[in-house]
């Protein structure tokens, strides 16, 4: 993935090592934070899909990263997030200009997210942003929100992924702009009619509709790589390869499989591997959000 030539965003914080000194989480997801992030969704009005979704991923794959933020980090570990640093802002700042031309062709007006980097814990408007939690978009106060060492697992648990290489920057990359895809579909009312559609069902139809919003989202990012490679011609050999495997891997047929040895379909909340890299590649190839309509397909 070629960075050179994307545009930067001036809309992404840096809070890593200022987070909640306190907060350290351990290898997995306990009951405990299940209900806090139930108890926080539902006081915002916010469904705790959005926030559990993120979590339950991370501690299927292994837990995150339990490391605190080191006060005065030697000059090698300095470097790096730098260049992380640089790389979330060209991968944002390119998600500006192709949602800006997509809206304004649509006589609408887009109002670009935030990130927020961090490291261990921050504030959202939310709640509490954890590292267990994953990378997730609070609809509040319209930000995403990036632990960084979600990064280095996926570095390092997936393979074609080498930690300092530019091999996994495409599948970051579509993290990223899959969460930005979440922030498109508040802008577009999306977000909040679900929400009160799922307020009054049960759990497997609310389950069903939360897998087609992760899906468009996933449709989004592949939009957006569509425009971004047409106008900079940023994608190289292997990427969309190692974006597909990201996408894969944290299939909820997948994850179940790994961590039951079953997989139990109407508990899916962001779809199976092949959803994902189907839907993914759907936006891609087309390059329409008309193409991502998946509250309407018949096929999810």
């Amino acid at each position: 993935m070629r960075l050179d030539e994307l545009p930067r965003s001036d809309k992404v914080e840096d809070r890593r090592g200022g987070g909640l000194g306190g907060l350290r989480m351990g290898g997995g997801i306990g009951i405990g934070t299940i209900i806090i992030l139930g108890i926080v969704g539902w006081a915002l009005g916010i469904n705790p899909l959005y926030l559990i979704g993120g979590a339950e991923i991370l501690s299927r794959l292994g837990g995150g990263s339990t490391q605190q933020p080191q006060p005065t980090p030697d000059k090698s570990t300095a470097q790096a997030p730098d260049q992380m640093q640089d790389f979330v802002s060209a991968v944002l700042g390119s998600s500006e200009v192709q949602w800006r031309e997509i809206f304004a062709q649509a006589g609408k007006s887009y109002e670009p997210p935030s990130l927020v980097m961090y490291s261990g814990g921050t504030r959202s408007g939310c709640g509490i942003a954890q590292s267990v939690m994953g990378p997730f978009y609070c609809p509040l106060d319209q930000k995403v929100y990036l632990d960084t060492s979600f990064f280095e697992d996926l570095q390092r648990r997936f393979r074609g992924c080498d930690v300092g290489s530019k091999s996994c920057q495409f599948a970051e990359a579509y993290v990223i702009t899959h969460e930005v895809g979440h922030h498109v579909q508040n802008l577009l009312g999306i977000l909040p009619q679900v929400q009160a559609a799922q307020r009054n069902m049960d759990q497997v139809e609310a389950n069903n509709l939360q897998v087609r919003v992760e899906l468009q989202a996933d449709c989004f990012a592949g939009v957006w790589a569509h425009h971004a490679e047409d106008k900079w011609r940023f994608i190289e050999p292997g990427d969309v390869e190692a974006a597909m495997q990201t996408a894969s891997a944290i299939g909820d047929d997948r994850l179940q499989r790994r961590t039951q040895g079953y997989v139990v379909p109407d508990a899916f909340t962001h779809g199976s591997s092949e959803q994902r890299t189907r839907w993914f590649m759907t936006g891609l190839k087309s390059g329409q959000v008309a193409s991502c309509d998946t509250f309407q397909a018949a096929r999810l």
